[in-house]
């Protein structure tokens, strides 16, 4: 059985859709709360991806970052309660 990838999905093709306004103003209110820093290894080819994105979207990559990590989260948390 040939093993699948994420990357190999035609949803992961697709463009998720973000409004820049709503993206923004969420922004502004998450800089209210206290973040931890944290450090994540990623290869120059992913951090390469994830910066022409956020700048074709017209947002600061590390804040699509954390927008991508808390999508998986409440997915992964949506999915455990099915």
């Amino acid at each position: 059985m040939k093993p699948a990838y994420a990357k190999s999905l035609n949803e992961y093709r697709a463009a998720t859709k973000f409004e820049k306004k709503r993206l923004l103003e969420a922004a502004k209110r998450l800089k209210k709360k206290r973040k931890l820093p944290t450090s994540v290894a990623l290869e120059e080819d992913t951090i390469r991806e994830l910066k022409e994105l956020a700048d074709w979207r017209g947002v600061p990559y590390q804040i699509l970052m954390r927008m991508f990590i808390l999508e998986g989260l409440h997915n992964s948390k949506v999915a455990d309660t099915r």
